[in-house]
């Protein structure tokens, strides 16, 4: 996450992996692609997360303009993430990251036991 807006980069690829460089952040993003998910379906899709660690991902895609949340005032609580506009900016190459990922563990022999187009 970027804490401060005025804070001096290297390089601009250094402010791209401070936003979405996060253990879950591109696995967020990718499960996100043209889909609103609850809560409850983002923690089945990335079931290996803590229920901390994918609360925290969550609120800094938020904080950096990535991500929307929209809390429904119902009993149980209903809470629905999205790509912000900003967010969708990414999907191209969180599409690229996911291809090359899957040349990766093809060519290592890795198995994967995602078996989707994209994340």
């Amino acid at each position: 996450m970027v804490k401060q807006k005025n804070e001096e980069v290297q390089c601009p690829l250094e402010a791209t992996m401070r936003i979405i460089g996060g253990k879950y952040k591109g696995v967020i993003i990718g499960h996100l692609i043209n889909k609103t998910l609850r809560y409850n379906e983002l923690q089945k899709l990335i079931s290996h997360a803590t229920p901390k660690m994918l609360i925290q991902q969550l609120k800094e895609l938020e904080a950096d303009g990535i991500i929307k949340r929209k809390l429904y005032p119902v009993v149980p609580p209903k809470t629905e993430y999205s790509l912000t506009k900003r967010g969708e900016t990414l999907i191209p190459a969180i599409i690229e990251l996911n291809k090359w990922g899957m040349n990766y563990l093809k060519e290592e022999n890795i198995p994967c036991a995602y078996k989707g187009e994209i994340i």
